[in-house]
């Protein structure tokens, strides 16, 4: 679909890069392999200019210093940089290469903003373009080298329509009045900074059905779950394709003793029995010899529990959503996502101004509309019978 060059070298990227330093907007996008590794990385950057098409290769350079060049690209303040989706292709472009950014342009969150029903780039490609993006590769391991044709120019496409796109989105978003929006929340994906992410060893209490274990399982799925993860390190995989959830929370469940019962559970082939099923069976006997003490409280899993005040300004505040996203022809979850609203509830706000020390809050949200949720809640309060604030 796209004409593209790919870029192996470090001089050929020197080379792309001072071309790049000379255009006003810069499409990107990247592929990563988190599908396919524990230890999951950049496999490719897509770029385009407004005619011409690069895809970098990161692996094939001898290390990650050598892509460099890019850095004041992504960091100049006159370099419009296009994403669609930019989240995650930030957060690894961060992780990985210790980029910086600023004048970011995301296509989906303008989308989003503008209120468009779907708002992947296939579907806004086919509403602007009437094209269709190859959708075929979206599970490939870009990681295994060399890359097919269909991958390569898969990963081009991504790129091919994202700077007309973002011309075309920009004018909808001036003549609704929302770039102000837009670009606020773009500049907030520039300055966002992740935490590194460590191994949650609390994590076998997400999986669904382990809080309702008895003690004695769930302390057997803990020790599954630590030797899972041991052996997804062991074998760079990701833990769900060593073994999945649902047979992990089965076996604490059932906690088998011979290999000829871990074998009749759905889930645990004859090919993992020949490679790590004495070490599940020893997990079981481990975790099976005393009994998991009270669950810990998990970061954000405890939500305060709300008196029937609160509840009902969540209410108030759902309706007064409601209406509001509706005549402004947007997602109600992004015009005001129901955090938000618990936010305001508990707040109680009695001024607008107030609104701006809740950080769950967007500041164009607080701005357009913070006097139209006091005006609702105060409403709320006077129609409520025996109401009263709290």
């Amino acid at each position: 679909m796209a004409d593209y060059e790919v870029v192996e070298k470090a001089a050929d990227l020197r080379a792309l890069c001072r071309h790049l330093e000379k255009q006003p907007v810069v499409a990107f996008d990247t592929e990563a392999d988190s599908f396919y590794h524990y230890f999951d990385k950049t496999c490719l950057i897509q770029v385009a200019d407004r005619k011409n098409n690069w895809l970098i290769d990161p692996l094939a350079l001898a290390d990650a210093t050598q892509l460099a060049p890019l850095a004041p690209i992504f960091a100049s303040p006159d370099i419009r940089k296009v994403f669609h989706a930019a989240e995650y292709d930030i957060y690894i472009l961060k992780r990985d290469f210790s980029f910086e950014f600023a004048n970011l342009f995301d296509t989906m969150v303008s989308a989003q903003l503008l209120g468009y029903p779907s708002v992947g780039l296939q579907a806004l490609a086919e509403r602007h373009f009437d094209v269709s993006l190859p959708k075929d590769e979206q599970r490939s391991d870009w990681s295994v080298r060399p890359l097919s044709s269909k991958q390569l120019s898969y990963a081009a496409a991504d790129v091919v329509y994202l700077c007309r796109l973002a011309d075309k989105v920009e004018r909808e978003l001036r003549k609704a009045k929302r770039l102000t929006w837009a670009q606020e929340e773009f500049a907030a994906l520039t300055r966002r900074a992740w935490p590194i992410r460590e191994f949650d060893k609390l994590g076998y209490l997400k999986i669904k059905g382990a809080r309702t274990l008895e003690p004695r399982p769930l302390a057997v799925l803990r020790e599954l779950y630590l030797m899972r993860d041991a052996r997804a390190r062991k074998l760079d995989r990701p833990p769900f394709k060593v073994l999945g959830n649902r047979a992990l929370l089965e076996i604490a469940q059932r906690m088998p003793d011979t290999e000829e019962k871990l074998g009749a559970i759905k889930g645990v082939t004859d090919l993992i029995l020949r490679r790590f099923g004495r070490e599940l069976l020893t997990a079981v006997a481990r975790g099976s010899k005393k009994s998991h003490g009270p669950i810990p409280k998990t970061e954000g899993g405890s939500r305060r529990r709300m008196d029937r005040r609160t509840e009902r300004r969540v209410e108030v505040l759902k309706r007064w959503r409601t209406e509001k996203s509706t005549a402004l022809a947007m997602d109600p979850g992004v015009f005001a996502p129901n955090s938000a609203l618990e936010a305001i509830a508990w707040k109680n706000p009695e001024r607008p101004d107030e609104l701006t020390e809740l950080h769950e809050l967007k500041g164009w949200f607080v701005r357009e509309f913070g006097a139209e949720v006091v005006e609702a809640l105060r409403a709320g309060d006077g129609e409520a019978k025996g109401g009263g604030r709290s």
